[in-house]
C-alpha cells in the first residue's frame, strides 16, 4: 500500500464480508481515535501504531493489533481508561465497538484486506 491518509474505506472480513471502515493516518487523526464518539459504524484502523489507549473514551471497545501484512498478531477489548500494552511486531491497530471482532471471525492468525478509497487492496 502506498503513502496512508485519512479518508474511508472497506475492511474485508475472512468470510468476504465487507465493513466500513475509517483510516486514521495523520498524526492529529491517529491522536483523536474514537475519542469523543458515542460509537462507531464499522472499523477504525490506526496505521503506523502498535499500542493505543481508551482515555477519554465512551465506550469500550476491541483491538486487533495487526502486522504489517494485517494478519491479527493478537485481539484485546478495552474498557474506557485503560493503557494498552506496547505489541512490538504490530504495525497497525484495528479498532471496534467491543463484541465486533468476534462477530466478524477476527483472532490471532487471520488475515484482513484492507481498501481505501483512491488505493487498492492491502
Amino acid at each position: 500500500m502506498g503513502k496512508w491518509k485519512d479518508g474511508a474505506g472497506e475492511l474485508t472480513l475472512p468470510g468476504g464480508d465487507g465493513v466500513p471502515l475509517e483510516v486514521a493516518a495523520s498524526y492529529r487523526a491517529r491522536r483523536r481515535g474514537l475519542l469523543g464518539r458515542d460509537g462507531i459504524a464499522g472499523a477504525l484502523l490506526i496505521v503506523r501504531t502498535n499500542s493505543v489507549h481508551t482515555f477519554g473514551m465512551r465506550f469500550a471497545i476491541d483491538v486487533a493489533y495487526l502486522d504489517g501484512s494485517f494478519r491479527v498478531r493478537s485481539v484485546v477489548t478495552m474498557r474506557p481508561g485503560r493503557l494498552g500494552m506496547v505489541r512490538p511486531r504490530a504495525r497497525h491497530v484495528l479498532e471496534a465497538e467491543a463484541g465486533a471482532l468476534a462477530r466478524w471471525g477476527l483472532e490471532p492468525g487471520v488475515r484482513v484486506r484492507v481498501r481505501v478509497e483512491g488505493e487498492g487492496t492491502g
